[in-house]
């Protein structure tokens, strides 16, 4: 069991439960097969990346170490509750869970196929002895493009469950991608975030008090227009458009903190997002409520050399695998209640 130690107002020492719920975009974390009904063909030993059952193994491994890795310092485990983005299917999740640095966690996962054209989903990796889900489901995004023909991409992930005797739930998200431009690939961001405002307005009508937990790649930042109004809400005082949310990344936005680098341009795309019922006093507070969220961006899993120093190094460059992890750092939050005695 893993504590944290509070100074009171009167100068005791409380002890507090701390957990640490995380997201991680794995970059095309793929198999060696060909799926003839997807686009996978790339990650073939045969494809353009070449990429073969060893570098498959290492490709695993490395993801593996940096989950053994994340909040540890902290919490001494690994996430309780983790999301990912850019799996491939079942079999890889079965792989990852059974490596080496996180075989004992014995991890289990929630996953659903979706239409991707790429075949990539979004899932979650919990540790059942912490986190016992009640509900599962996949969220089917539908968006068209200029000439009416369906664009299929991720389905979102809604899974609520019991963690520490609290009901929380989790909604694991890869919007649409930037493809096209910013601008013009925006409204399909938009409609992701649609999406996950119903199913938090859902959500809230049932239980006005819930604790939710946003996750993903949102290929937006924390200030850009579908974040702030697409999902968050309106921030006028007067507005009745909000709903009770709040981006705890976006502070690290602000101080120039970023989870990838695409052309120079450095972003936070990798967000966790919350209900302000995680938004109590720490030393008063008798559920879970938010200690810190962070992005992790140790030494090993960043370039330090050449033209891409300090950007995430990455599984893949130049269509060859050069034995990186990921080109996202991943994110996380450290949860906190007062621990019974």
């Amino acid at each position: 069991m893993s504590f944290l130690f509070l100074q009171t107002c009167i100068g005791q020492n409380k002890a507090y439960k701390i957990r640490t719920v995380a997201f991680y975009n794995v970059e095309n974390m793929f198999d060696t097969i060909d799926d003839p009904e997807k686009l996978d063909e790339d990650y073939t030993k045969d494809g353009k990346n070449k990429f073969t059952a060893s570098q498959y193994k290492h490709k695993i491994e490395n993801i593996a170490h940096v989950i053994s890795r994340l909040g540890f310092d902290m919490t001494h485990t690994p996430p309780v509750i983790l999301g990912l983005a850019e799996i491939e299917n079942r079999q890889v999740l079965e792989d990852l869970i059974k490596a080496g640095p996180i075989r004992d966690q014995q991890y289990q996962f929630i996953h659903f196929d979706s239409p991707d054209i790429r075949g990539i989903d979004v899932a979650l990796l919990y540790q059942p002895d912490i986190f016992a889900p009640l509900h599962q489901e996949n969220l089917e995004v539908r968006i068209w493009n200029e000439t009416g023909s369906r664009i299929y991409t991720r389905d979102l992930l809604w899974v609520s469950g019991i963690m520490d005797n609290e009901v929380i739930h989790i909604l694991v998200n890869h919007w649409p991608s930037r493809r096209g431009g910013k601008v013009r690939s925006q409204p399909k961001r938009m409609k992701a975030a649609y999406v996950v405002r119903e199913v938090v307005k859902q959500i809230l009508v049932e239980q006005d008090d819930a604790k939710i937990i946003i996750m993903g790649d949102f290929n937006d930042d924390p200030l850009d227009k579908s974040i702030i109004k697409g999902l968050i809400g309106s921030r006028t005082r007067h507005s009745n458009d909000t709903i009770a949310l709040f981006n705890p990344m976006e502070k690290l936005y602000r101080k120039g903190l970023n989870t990838l680098a695409y052309r120079d341009g450095l972003n936070l795309f990798d967000q966790m997002i919350l209900s302000k019922t995680f938004k109590g006093e720490v030393l008063s507070s008798n559920g879970f409520t938010l200690y810190m969220a962070g992005i992790y961006n140790p030494e090993y899993i960043t370039k330090n050399n050449g033209k891409y120093k300090g950007y995430p190094f990455r599984s893949f460059e130049n269509n060859r695998f050069v034995g990186g992890y990921s080109d996202h750092f991943p994110v996380y939050l450290y949860l906190i209640k007062p621990a019974i005695p």
